[in-house]
């Protein structure tokens, strides 16, 4: 997995993160921040709190605070996800 800051500031922090088919962000929850995911390319699984939820492109995801989430790539091709957190850490 690769993940690259294309932003960041006291309020807001942009991310790309790149998974490879196979490759995935295990649960993982922010304390006091919100995160969005837009997926750019490719296609996926969002773990949210429990549930796996395809992914798919153009598609918005979001984990609210403290809300367990992460990513995993089942599919053959790389996932691209704009990851978008509030406030940054």
């Amino acid at each position: 997995m690769g993940k690259s800051t294309i932003y960041t500031s006291a309020h807001l922090m942009v991310g790309l993160n790149a998974f490879e088919p196979g490759q995935s962000h295990a649960l993982h929850a922010h304390a006091g921040m919100d995160k969005a995911y837009m997926v750019v390319e490719g296609e996926g699984l969002f773990l949210l709190e429990g549930q796996e939820l395809p992914m798919k492109a153009g598609d918005l995801l979001v984990a609210p605070d403290g809300v367990p989430h992460g990513v995993r790539n089942n599919s053959g091709g790389r996932l691209l996800v704009m990851a978008v957190l509030a406030p940054a850490p």
